[in-house]
């Protein structure tokens, strides 16, 4: 509990330090109606660092004072059955905006059984982010994704249907990548096509058997030692992109475990960071 107490403090100092920025929120089917209902009936539910029952999804995107034409959105992680928008979204604004990136944070609707809800809001939300594209002042899109969020992300950059929801690079944290029940994180698949699910939607969200050479191009960060997401969905995922010579960089810190994207504590973030930081310079 004194930990959720502090995440929720430093999550609320994270968001005031942005008073005297530009923030702007939109409800993603506010305009128009979503294609599938994730068929969720219970309250949402936001503890603060995550968010459960996700019905109604949110949009909030972090303006720079100088954009440099780059633009991200962040897909939180939660296993597809809760969004971790605190530690794993909200965290992160200050530090792409001031490298003047435009950062945007979704909060997407759980899947319940419907597989398709969560891409459905990620299409709608990059929607959404290019229609204000010339006001934000940002030439590309990229995706970024934690852990499920990951999986959604390399959804996106895999299994996109035309070049207005194809992102134009993926940055990806300790991703699960694979629903390969020998080195998947199987609540992530449960949650997402279900406990009995066909062979064929186990290759179909298998993202390092959708890479194409148009694959957009990929950062991926992970820890060898992560007991929850093996390593392994980031090493196939990387073979897979340089097997169809897509450009990737990816770092392996020995130690770490899993969800260290907003522990200030981890040993290796100075270095994730800077590393980043570099390569994003490139992608501009």
């Amino acid at each position: 509990m004194k930990r959720y107490s502090f995440l929720v403090l430093m999550l609320l100092l994270s968001i005031a330090s942005f008073a005297q920025k530009k923030v702007q929120t939109y409800y993603l089917w506010q305009e128009k109606a979503a294609p599938t209902s994730n068929g969720i009936t219970a309250a949402e539910v936001d503890k603060g660092p995550y968010v459960e029952n996700v019905t109604n999804p949110m949009l909030t995107v972090y303006l720079p004072e100088k954009p440099n034409g780059l633009a991200v959105l962040a897909c939180p992680g939660g296993s597809y059955l809760q969004v971790w928008q605190g530690t794993e979204g909200h965290n992160l604004a200050e530090w792409y905006n001031d490298q003047g990136i435009v950062y945007a944070v979704l909060k997407y609707r759980l899947p319940n059984g419907h597989k398709e809800v969560p891409l459905d809001d990620v299409h709608r939300a990059m929607e959404i982010m290019k229609s204000h594209q010339a006001e934000y002042g940002f030439t590309k899109l990229g995706i970024q994704g934690c852990s499920a969020g990951g999986h959604l992300a390399s959804t996106a950059a895999t299994h996109y249907t035309s070049a207005a929801n194809r992102p134009d690079f993926q940055i990806l944290f300790y991703p699960v990548i694979s629903f390969d029940p020998a080195y998947t994180h199987m609540l992530s698949r449960e949650d997402l096509i279900g406990k009995d699910a066909p062979q064929f939607d186990v290759d179909l969200y298998s993202n390092e058997r959708q890479v194409t050479a148009d694959t957009p191009p990929a950062f991926i960060m992970a820890s060898s030692d992560d007991g929850l997401v093996p390593v392994r969905n980031s090493v196939e995922y990387y073979n897979a992109l340089v097997a169809h010579n897509v450009p990737v960089s990816m770092h392996l810190y020995p130690t770490g475990g899993h969800g260290w994207c907003g522990n200030t504590n981890f040993p290796y973030r100075k270095m994730w960071m800077d590393e980043l930081k570099c390569w994003l310079e490139k992608q501009n």
